[in-house]
């Protein structure tokens, strides 16, 4: 599984503009909605706030990971980007977050949500990464980072 496959260019959003955290997480979800990664948007929208009630996926280094498992998907769907001014997602390291990943999957694939979940946690743990994820200035970028990085880690 490929990040950059799943989070195609036309899933990235640079600049995100929402300015909360709920706004941001739906912000995505209508760009899978719009793409057509969803069948049921609400039902999508509805378990990744869920989730998020339950623990912040902000996990560090500015970046958040809103996630959830619904039928409002029939496989693993992600969409990524960057607000244009960092929001508060009370990161565990209470930082703001200035880079989000959301992603959904059904309910019986746990095996790829949790595969992509890690690959982009090992992603952010490479400096020059964030170091290319803070420069991006628009989704081409953002997305190259993406592509670059995840075909280096893989090596």
């Amino acid at each position: 599984m490929e990040l950059s496959e799943l989070i195609t260019l036309d899933r990235v959003r640079v600049p995100i503009k929402a300015t909360e955290k709920q706004d941001v997480i739906t912000e995505l979800i209508d760009v899978l909605a719009e793409t057509g990664g969803l069948v049921n948007r609400d039902a999508a929208l509805d378990a990744v706030l869920k989730r998020e009630s339950e623990r912040t996926t902000g996990i560090g280094y500015g970046l958040a990971i809103p996630h959830g498992k619904s039928d409002g998907c029939k496989k693993l769907v992600m969409a990524a980007g960057k607000p244009a001014r960092p929001v508060d997602f009370q990161s565990l390291d209470n930082r703001p977050v200035t880079f989000v990943v959301l992603l959904i999957s059904p309910p019986d694939q746990t095996g790829p949500h949790i595969q992509a979940l890690a690959k982009i946690s090992r992603l952010m743990n490479i400096e020059e990464f964030r170091d290319a994820v803070d420069k991006a200035a628009n989704a081409e970028q953002l997305h190259d980072a993406i592509s670059t990085y995840e075909t280096h880690n893989s090596e």
